[in-house]
């Protein structure tokens, strides 16, 4: 049960496993040791993703000087940040 007890090394696979598992459990076809397997795993999951997320948004934070700035790209799919005061720009 090594895959069960380790942490997924990126975000993108924590979410890949996860939605893995989601799906695995819609079935409804997992005997149901495996699917309290399945959760308990899908919990773990979750907060790793979670944590990682927060992570994120404290870094952004950091970045940003503890003021998140709505991200509104322009048309040509580029954010030039022509839209942010002096102050909040990098």
């Amino acid at each position: 049960m090594t895959k069960s007890a380790s942490t997924p090394k990126t975000f993108e696979a924590a979410v890949s496993e996860l939605e893995t598992i989601v799906r695995q459990m819609e079935t409804g076809s997992l005997p149901l040791e495996q699917a309290l397997e399945q959760y308990q795993r899908g919990v773990v999951l979750l907060r790793h993703c979670q944590d990682r997320l927060d992570a994120a948004e404290q870094q952004i934070r950091i970045l940003e000087g503890d003021t998140l700035v709505s991200f509104q790209p322009d048309d040509s799919g580029t954010n030039d940040n022509s839209h942010l005061s002096d102050s909040t720009r990098g």
